[in-house]
């Protein structure tokens, strides 16, 4: 028996990581799905790995790349092409030397004997939905489908991601920009004035005595700050990976004004895309339900999906046992439920997907919309108050000497 390194969570939703022995990945991974846990992965136990640190290869999985070689995969298979001889066409034409060294790794795992969805997910690296729905394709026997509809989900999970980030790069600039010129002024251009009032030796207004005292502050602790900044930014992170932290910081980003109601709607949608997914390729619905979850990016909806699943497990539909969290909105509820009682869930689900993600394009829009004249009018206060502090001497000055 070998040492697997398995993380998971429990009904509350609170993660553990342990070594366990076991005699394949999917072995494990099945004792501890019909344990009743959330299973994000199970890793192979090597000498230099511990706590979910590896020593060994790392590196990054380009998802236009894994999308095309999925393309040509499915292509292959559709010609009637083995398996095997499809993996040593498509490393043979693969020129991202990282995705081939571990495409060689699957390939040699699959001719051992190993299922091919065991043989990726032992590579660590590849998204659990896409392990998942190669193993529903092994056990429906259709391949094809399942990879279509996992593409076809990728290419529009791409597409959502990009129009998000393009969104957002006109307003990190304009933050990025204002931020620096901030700093700039407080600990450059106040400082030189306070040198010149200190020379002048004038009575200065209270306005200007503060703004001089805290440019000269902010100058004289600049470099203590700066290292300061980047070891609480670490200490957050770290404080992040934790049960609490997570769920601490998710509760925060979800009660931000506006911006907590646009990811808790991310969040939704993403889940709908990838149960209807799921769902579409054979998968029942409470493993389907695991999967979905283990992919949220939030830890408030990951608790959610797991107390909805145990209630599923129990006998109650869909829709009551999410709304029962008082997490998902009650208008995804409403389709999901409309889907269960005309037996058409994952076309439902794709709909919700759909709805809510045009609604993340709309609110985003009007938030990006919002924040630009935020900053501008921030920004002109701000600048204002500096320059009306730094001058107001100078005119008393001015004046005093007619």
């Amino acid at each position: 028996m070998a040492e697997f390194l398995v993380k998971v969570a429990d009904e509350r939703g609170h993660l553990l990581e342990q070594v366990d022995r076991g005699y394949s990945m999917a072995e494990v991974h099945d004792r501890y799905v019909q344990q009743g846990y959330l299973v994000y992965w199970v890793k192979p136990q090597g000498v230099f790995s511990a706590k979910g640190f590896s020593l060994g290869r790392r590196g990054h999985l380009k998802q236009s790349g894994f999308i095309v070689f999925n393309q040509q995969f499915l292509t292959l298979i559709k010609a009637g092409l083995p398996i095997l001889t499809s993996l040593e066409l498509l490393i043979k034409r693969q020129k991202d030397v990282y995705l081939a060294s571990l495409l060689e790794n699957v390939r040699d795992r699959v001719k051992s004997g190993e299922m091919l969805s065991d043989a990726f997910a032992a590579q660590g690296l590849f998204p659990k939905m896409y392990t998942t729905t190669l193993l529903a394709g092994e056990k429906s026997g259709n391949m094809e489908e399942v990879l279509t509809r996992y593409i076809a989900y990728q290419r529009m999970a791409m597409t959502f991601k990009k129009k998000l980030a393009v969104s957002l790069v006109y307003p990190a600039l304009l933050v990025t920009f204002v931020s620096i010129m901030v700093v700039f002024l407080v600990t450059y251009v106040v400082p030189e004035f306070a040198k010149l009032f200190d020379s002048l030796g004038a009575k200065l207004p209270a306005i200007t005595v503060f703004m001089l005292a805290v440019g000269v502050a902010s100058q004289k602790y600049a470099v203590y700050a700066l290292p300061a900044l980047v070891i609480a930014a670490l200490l957050l992170w770290r404080w992040g990976k934790t049960d609490t932290g997570a769920e601490a910081l998710d509760s925060i980003l979800l009660s931000l004004p506006l911006l907590g109601g646009i990811r808790l709607k991310y969040q939704v949608a993403n889940f709908s895309r990838i149960l209807a997914t799921l769902l579409q390729g054979g998968l029942p619905l409470v493993p389907a339900m695991q999967t979905a979850g283990a992919s949220m990016g939030s830890r408030k909806i990951l608790n959610s999906v797991v107390t909805a699943a145990r209630r599923v497990k129990e006998g109650q539909s869909l829709a009551k046992s999410l709304e029962a969290t008082k997490v998902f909105p009650d208008l995804a509820v409403e389709m999901i439920e409309v889907g269960e009682s005309t037996g058409a869930l994952p076309a439902m689900l794709g709909s919700v997907a759909e709805f809510y993600e045009e609604d993340v394009q709309t609110a985003l829009g009007a938030a990006m919309a919002l924040i630009e004249p935020v900053l501008l009018i921030f920004m002109a206060v701000f600048v204002g108050g500096v320059l009306i502090s730094l001058y107001l001497p100078i005119f008393t000055l001015g004046a005093g000497t007619h």
